[in-house]
């Protein structure tokens, strides 16, 4: 047995040597289906199905209003949490790396509780995590480093004890963390000990728990009632920011990454897809090979060979197949990782996707499925074919008595269903992002930089001050900048930054507002229009009244049918700040959500240091300027020493890009998908009809002889091309009806049962389809009938 297994082997790739076209364009067409199930698969793999770096992640989850909790509801809440063995606080607190002889470099980093590592059940590679006391008033700053840190830093064992220079102050290295170790994002390279004040209410943390033994994050609702009720006694809460109302806690591994998930999980769909396409391409060919071989089975039959041996043959010239494109598609996997995890919304987990040899077992593994799966039709072909005797008298009559096709029809059958679902989903994404491109940001993004930079906290007010408003003057006179601001938080980045309101002749009102912090400059830079009142000028300085400028939301909100200017906010102490102006609604938080009430207030005049991290913008005079206006922003903030350190720079479209959220980062992607999806069907529908009219061509021949216009041939041939589609069509569209929901995540618009994405989609592929028949039926059409009478 095992010596026929060698024999056939060699037989097979004997055969594949002499037909080097059928070999490579199988190999080919497998390789790219391989590649990308392979390489999107090694992402999954990563993201989804590994375990987090957390001990019994099962029974960690993060709790509602993530990082709106402040200090002196945790403190309150310490060592009693109803239902959790534990519970921690943290919140962002990226600093600066002060080195000598080195520039300041930011450091991403977040700022723990005590409890943090033990809720995580992660233990330190050297050192310790931290201690009971270290979050204590009056404690030595101690910090805990990620082993990449560790890594830059010297991978010195002897760093323990040591102190770093973060964010203007020294602290102590207690521990360093394995390798592989991340939370909340894999961009975390240090975690810092921070005091805690009971007086403190300003609302920055999330909270991150372990339940306590026996209990489970599905079934907590109970001791979370029990939390809400506790902090209900205690605290008062605007409405939209009640921690009383509905509490819940979201599993740690949805909280991570469930954002990502139904990306990553729709692509692998798609990527699957294009594998059961490609397979049934490889065995449509193959099965061309076997209808060409007829005459040849029918002999090896004759001398002995049973269907057994003649059906392991073809298993293993699939296998042969399988393994050359296994590693072609290895190849392809490696080259393209890069391009498929930009093209993907990851975020932060992009630093998790990784290559290793994974991916080439993956996609050795993928092509060995996809070969076993495509020795299935031409091995059922063969045998259930005709006995040895009908396949000779076919031979005699030159093929006019062969079989149908109608395996093959099923393979274009199930192409087209396939097709047409990734072509609808495509279509839904597209009909999202455009419905997304339509909503006005209130901002003009065009020919708008933005560079993001963070201080080190040992600067006093004035020392900030000074920094950015003379970085800003330095940036207005850069060739090229028509205008230049800065703001501590850009528009279309999230929610956050909130500050309670009070209104000097409305004691009852009360609640939070976006609170943003703005130079002079910044309406004009952003394009963002003051609708009644003014903008502020040289006369609001250091010194004079503070003044503050609202925009519509909050004059709908708290002063309806009444004039806003002149009004007082009180913000910091009672002097208050007066209103001078209304400005246009903007997307301070995310795209889609509507206008939240906002004011802005003079960075020269706030009374307290609050932000370490500003964003510049500047406005250039044309869009060719921009790239050159970036680079020469971003080298002139480095510049700035030992006071502003660049966190990032982009393009203000480049932020409203990422304001599109999932759906802009994908679609493109997907599109392609489908794109590739269509023209793997095409190419099936052609080979199919093809070897369909080559089959059937002396029948063509006789019914032109009879009288039949080649145009008929033409129609019969095409006709018979769009049944096919029509039917894989209709099958597809019920398949995807019933598969997009998945998709409900990334649609904004538009439903997943869209009727204009589905019909476009199988119009699409119609007209996909008939095209690609149109060849073979113009080839069929002009049958010479004496070439074939003569015969």
């Amino acid at each position: 047995m095992v010596e026929s297994w060698i024999v056939d082997f060699r037989y097979a790739l004997r055969r594949l040597m002499r037909r080097p076209t059928y070999a490579i364009l199988a190999v080919l067409t497998l390789a790219l289906g391989v590649g990308g199930t392979a390489a999107i698969f090694s992402v999954a793999r990563t993201l989804l199905f590994e375990p987090l770096p957390i001990a019994q992640e099962e029974q960690v989850g993060v709790f509602y209003f993530p990082y709106s909790w402040n200090e002196s509801e945790f403190l309150y809440l310490r060592g009693r949490f109803p239902g959790f063995r534990t519970v921690a606080a943290y919140r962002g607190d990226n600093a600066t790396l002060e080195s000598e002889g080195a520039p300041l470099r930011l450091v991403e980093g977040m700022a723990v509780t005590a409890e943090f590592f033990d809720v995580l059940g992660a233990p330190a590679m050297l050192g310790r995590t931290f201690k009971t006391d270290d979050d204590a008033t009056g404690a030595e700053p101690a910090s805990v480093l990620s082993h990449s840190l560790w890594l830059e830093l010297g991978a010195d064992p002897a760093i323990i004890g040591r102190q770093l220079r973060l964010g203007g102050a020294n602290r102590t290295v207690v521990g360093v963390m394995p390798k592989g170790f991340w939370y909340p994002s894999p961009t975390t390279r240090v975690w810092n000990s921070t005091p805690l004040d009971p007086q403190n209410r300003s609302g920055r943390y999330s909270l991150v728990g372990r339940v306590a033994e026996g209990a489970s994050i599905a079934h907590i609702d109970g001791p979370l009632r029990a939390l809400a009720d506790a902090l209900g006694r205690q605290y008062r809460y605007p409405p939209q920011w009640d921690k009383t109302k509905s509490p819940f806690i979201t599993p740690v591994r949805e909280y991570v990454v469930g954002k990502v998930s139904p990306s990553v999980k729709a692509t692998l769909a798609a990527m699957a897809v294009i594998l059961l396409m490609a397979c049934a391409n490889v065995a449509a060919l193959m099965l061309g090979q076997v209808d060409a071989r007829a005459t040849e089975m029918a002999v090896r039959s004759a001398l002995g060979a049973n269907r057994q041996r003649l059906v392991q043959q073809l298993v293993f010239e699939s296998f042969a197949i399988g393994i050359l494109a296994g590693l072609a598609g290895s190849v392809l996997a490696y080259s393209g990782f890069a391009v498929l995890v930009r093209s993907l919304p990851l975020g932060d987990l992009t630093e998790n996707a990784h290559l290793d040899w994974t991916v080439f077992w993956a996609s050795m593994l993928a092509a060995l499925g996809a070969a076993a799966i495509v020795a299935v039709v031409p091995g059922i072909a063969l045998w259930r074919g005709s006995s040895l005797q009908a396949t000779m008298a076919t031979t005699r009559t030159g093929g006019v008595a062969r079989r149908g096709g109608r395996l093959e029809a099923s393979l274009v059958i199930a192409q087209m269903a396939l097709a047409v679902l990734l072509a609808a989903g495509a279509g839904l994404l597209i009909r999202s992002v455009a419905n997304l491109r339509a909503i006005d940001p209130g901002i003009d993004t065009r020919s708008v930089v933005a560079i993001d930079a963070t201080m080190p906290s040992r600067l006093t007010l004035d020392e900030r001050r000074r920094a950015v408003l003379e970085m800003v003057r330095t940036l207005q006179a850069l060739p090229g900048v028509t205008s230049a601001a800065l703001t501590e938080k850009l528009p279309l980045r999230g929610t956050g930054d909130n500050f309670g309101i009070g209104i000097r002749s409305k004691p009852d009102a009360g609640g939070t507002t976006a609170f943003r912090m703005v130079s002079r400059n910044y309406f004009t830079t952003l394009g963002m229009p003051i609708v009644k009142g003014r903008n502020f000028e040289t006369e609001d300085r250091l010194g004079s009244d503070r003044v503050v400028i609202v925009n519509q939301a909050l004059v709908a909100k708290y002063f309806p049918n009444e004039d806003p200017i002149g009004q007082v906010l009180q913000t910091f102490g009672q002097s208050g700040e007066r209103i001078i102006g209304v400005v246009a609604n903007a997307a301070e938080a995310n795209l889609t959500d509507a206008p939240v009430p906002a004011r802005y207030m003079l960075y020269d005049q706030l009374p307290v240091a609050i932000w370490s991290q500003v964003s510049f913008v500047l406005k250039t005079d044309a869009p060719g300027n921009v790239p050159a206006v970036l680079e020469n922003a971003r080298s002139m903030v480095q510049r700035a020493g030992s006071q502003l350190a660049v966190q990032k720079s982009m393009t203000m479209e480049g932020v409203f890009e990422l304001a599109l959220g999932a759906t802009g980062q994908i679609v493109t992607l997907l599109t392609l998908l489908a794109g590739l999806a269509l023209l793997l069907g095409a190419v099936g529908v052609y080979g199919v009809m093809s070897h369909y009219v080559t089959r059937r061509s002396r029948d063509y021949g006789i019914c032109i002889a009879l009288g039949q216009m080649p145009s008929g041939v033409v129609r019969q041939v095409v006709g018979r091309s769009a049944v096919l589609v029509a039917i894989g069509g209709t099958m597809g569209i019920a398949a995807a009806m019933a598969t997009t929901k998945v998709l409900s995540t990334l649609l904004y618009g538009v439903k997943a049962t869209d009727p204009i994405s589905l019909a476009s989609a199988i119009a699409v592929l119609l007209v996909v389809g008939m095209l690609a028949a149109f060849v073979p039926a113009r080839r069929a059409s002009l049958t010479d009938p004496a070439v074939i009478l003569r015969q």
